[in-house]
């Protein structure tokens, strides 16, 4: 049996589903949402601060890595009209993985796995969705780092 063929269209598909679905269940209006993804963080930092994390199972870490992918996602094909993409990984038993490509402030592409970001949040708990929206967007260089020098002044 062959490697499985992406499917790109099905994926992107699935994400954007999956994300309109936790604006729904937090009651956050799917019209609001779609103009502006940030109106979504308030009620999605609730739920997740309320989560018992310590009392997670696998499952249960899989479901929300799933969810919080999929917004971390959609907020950067919303704000930054990125794209999902298909690019060979001989390290996973697919032998592929999808990514998030986009064009950053220097006229470059820059590509990031959406994965990455929100495992790299599940190793600083709590979670805290803005911090790992901000770690996407300084990954692929969408905002400006702040220098050590203005850091200090603050």
């Amino acid at each position: 049996m062959g490697a499985p063929v992406p499917d790109l269209e099905r994926w992107i598909e699935e994400g954007r589903q999956t994300v309109i679905d936790i604006a729904d269940m937090l009651g956050a209006p799917s019209a609001a949402y779609t103009r502006d993804p940030l109106t979504l963080i308030p009620a999605l930092q609730n739920y997740v601060s309320r989560l018992p994390l310590g009392q997670f199972e696998q499952s249960d870490w899989a479901t929300l890595h799933s969810d919080l992918m999929s917004y971390v996602s959609d907020f950067l094909i919303q704000r930054y009209d990125a794209r999902w993409l298909v690019v060979n990984d001989s390290t996973t038993p697919r032998g592929y993985r999808y990514v998030i490509e986009v064009e950053d402030r220097d006229d470059g592409n820059r590509t990031i796995d959406p994965s990455d970001v929100v495992m790299a949040e599940f190793a600083n708990l709590p979670i805290e969705i803005t911090r790992m929206l901000s770690r996407a967007e300084l990954t692929l260089r969408l905002t400006p780092q702040i220098s050590a020098g203005a850091r200090q002044k603050e």
